[in-house]
C-alpha cells in the first residue's frame, strides 16, 4: 500500500497533468479562433472614374464588404461605414485620386472610425443619389465595393449634344470630305453651320424646358443662325457613337500594352469630328471619356436623342494572334451567323459583368429599354448601312469576312434604330495592333466609316421622323 507521501505526489501529478492539458488545449483553441477574429479584409486597389454622367468610386477587396452610407447636408456629404477593415495605405492613396476636376467630389477623407469600421467622408460639389453595390469576381477583378455618384437632375442627353457638337466659328466645315461615286446624290443641300456664339446664347433656356419644347427651340435657333426660313429647313440627322468598353471594363488588349477601350475612344472622337463637318449631320458619344456605360445604358441614350444611327467601335481579339481583318456585325433574331461570330458576341456581352452593374437597376432597365428583339425592318436597315460601311473600311483594311455577320450583341437591340458593330481590327495580332495606335490609320478607319454612313443615308433617307433643323 502507497505512504501518504507517495498519495501526495501522485495526486500532484495528476493534477499537473490537467493543467498541461487544458493549457495545451486553450493554445489549440487560441490558435484556432485568433486568425478568424485577426483577420480583416484587405483593399487590393482603389480607381476612381469621373465623368459627367456619375462618378464611380471602386474598392477592390479579398473578401465582400459591408458598407453602409448616409447624406449629410450643409454642406452636402456622403459618409460610407465599411465593416470588416482595417486602414491600410492601399485605402489611403484613395484621398490622392480625387480630381479638382471631377464634376461630383470635391475631397474625400478617410479614417479608422472604430475597431474594425473604416469611414469614408466624400465631400460633394453638389447634391447626389448614390448607388453602393457590390460585384463578385469577374475577370481578372476580385470582389468589388462599388459607390457611383449620379447627379439629382440628371444630365439632358439632347442638351449635352448640342453642348458637345464641334461647331466651327467660321460656319464652315474645317475640311473637305471625299465626294461620293458619281450617281450617289447628297443627303441634303449644304448648310453653314450655326454660329457657335448663338448656340451657346441658347443653352441656359434649353437645359431648362421639357424635351418637346427644347427641340423646337433648336430647330429655330439653328435655322435663324443660318437665316432660313422654316419652309427652307433640311433634313438634321443624328448618328450615336458608341465608343466600347470603358472604365472598369478595359475590353480587350493587345500584346505591347494597348487597351481597346483607349483606341475606340480616340476612334470615336476622330470620327465625331467628320461627321459634324456636314451641316446636316450631329453626333453625341454614348461615353466621352474613360468610364463605364452599361449595355442597355447605350441603347437607351440612342433612343433617347432619337438617333437615326447608332455605331458601335471595338477592336477585336482572339486566342490566336495570327486572327485579322475588320468586321461589321448587326443583330440576328434566328441566332449567330458563325461561331466566331456567337463566340464574339457573348465576349461582348459580357461588358456588364466585367463593367459592373448594379443588378437591381440593370434588371428594371433592361425590361425598359431591351424589351424584345429588334423589327425585322430595323434588322434590314442594319444590314443595308454594315454594307455600305462594310465596302468602305474594306479598302483600308483587309477584311475578317467579306460578308456583314449576325450574332445577339444586346447593344444592337434598340428596335427602332439601325445599330452596326465595327471590329477595326484585331487588336491581338501584332501587327494590327501597331495599325490601330497609329494616327494615320485611326483617321483612314473614320473617313470610311464616314463614307459608308452618307453612303447609306444617300440610298436610305430617314424620311419618317420629323426632327428637321
Amino acid at each position: 500500500m502507497p505512504s501518504t507521501p507517495q498519495i501526495r505526489s501522485q495526486h500532484v501529478s495528476k493534477a499537473l497533468s490537467r493543467r498541461t492539458v487544458l493549457k495545451a488545449g486553450a493554445t489549440l483553441l487560441l490558435s484556432v479562433v485568433a486568425p478568424i477574429r485577426a483577420y480583416a479584409a484587405q483593399i487590393l486597389a482603389v480607381r476612381v472614374w469621373p465623368a459627367e454622367d456619375y462618378t464611380r468610386v471602386t474598392l477592390e477587396n479579398d473578401a465582400v464588404l459591408k458598407a453602409t452610407h448616409f447624406i449629410v447636408k450643409d454642406p452636402e456629404r456622403m459618409v460610407v461605414d465599411i465593416e470588416g477593415l482595417e486602414l491600410n495605405p492601399t485605402l489611403k492613396s484613395l484621398v490622392a485620386k480625387i480630381q479638382s476636376n471631377d464634376p461630383y467630389i470635391k475631397q474625400v477623407r478617410v479614417g479608422q472610425n472604430r475597431p474594425n469600421v473604416v469611414r469614408l467622408v466624400f465631400d460633394l460639389k453638389e447634391e447626389i443619389t448614390p448607388q453602393v453595390f457590390t460585384l463578385p469576381p469577374a475577370g481578372s477583378y476580385k470582389h468589388r465595393l462599388i459607390f457611383d455618384l449620379y447627379p439629382v437632375k440628371a444630365v439632358d442627353p439632347i442638351a449635352a449634344m448640342i453642348e458637345k457638337g464641334d461647331w466651327s466659328s467660321d460656319g464652315k466645315a474645317k475640311t473637305e470630305m471625299a465626294p461620293l461615286k458619281p450617281g450617289e446624290a447628297e443627303v441634303a443641300a449644304a448648310a453653314p453651320q450655326p454660329p457657335k456664339e448663338q448656340l451657346e446664347a441658347l443653352k441656359p433656356d434649353l437645359k431648362a424646358e421639357p424635351r418637346a419644347e427644347l427641340k423646337e427651340q433648336l430647330k429655330t435657333a439653328e435655322a435663324q443662325a443660318r437665316g432660313e426660313k422654316p419652309g427652307k429647313l433640311v433634313r438634321m440627322l443624328t448618328v450615336v457613337l458608341d465608343p466600347g468598353h470603358g472604365g472598369e471594363d478595359p475590353g480587350a488588349s493587345g500584346k505591347n500594352g494597348s487597351r481597346e477601350k483607349d483606341i475606340v475612344l480616340s476612334i470615336a472622337k476622330r470620327l465625331k469630328a467628320k461627321i459634324e463637318e456636314h451641316p446636316n449631320m450631329r453626333v453625341m458619344l454614348t461615353r466621352d471619356g474613360d468610364y463605364f456605360v452599361p449595355l442597355g445604358t447605350r441603347v437607351e441614350k440612342a433612343r433617347k436623342v432619337q438617333a437615326d444611327l447608332f455605331v458601335s467601335i471595338h477592336a477585336d481579339a482572339f486566342v490566336q494572334p495570327s486572327a485579322r481583318g475588320s468586321s461589321v456585325f448587326v443583330l440576328s433574331e434566328k441566332g449567330a451567323t458563325s461561331t466566331a461570330a456567337r463566340w464574339l458576341a457573348d465576349k461582348e456581352n459580357l461588358a456588364d459583368t466585367i463593367g459592373g452593374v448594379n443588378v437591381k437597376n440593370h434588371d428594371r432597365q433592361l425590361a425598359s429599354v431591351l424589351f424584345d428583339l429588334s423589327t425585322t425592318a430595323q434588322i434590314n436597315d442594319s444590314m443595308k448601312l454594315g454594307n455600305s460601311v462594310l465596302g468602305e473600311i474594306g479598302g483600308i483594311n483587309r477584311l475578317h469576312k467579306g460578308s456583314v455577320e449576325q450574332a445577339g450583341f444586346a447593344v444592337l437591340k434598340a428596335p427602332d434604330i439601325p445599330s452596326i458593330l465595327i471590329e477595326t481590327a484585331f487588336i491581338s495580332n501584332p501587327e494590327e495592333e501597331a495599325k490601330l495606335l497609329d494616327d494615320a490609320y485611326q483617321n483612314q478607319m473614320a473617313d470610311a466609316i464616314v463614307k459608308g454612313i452618307r453612303r447609306y443615308f444617300a440610298k436610305n433617307p430617314p424620311l419618317a421622323k420629323n426632327r428637321l433643323t
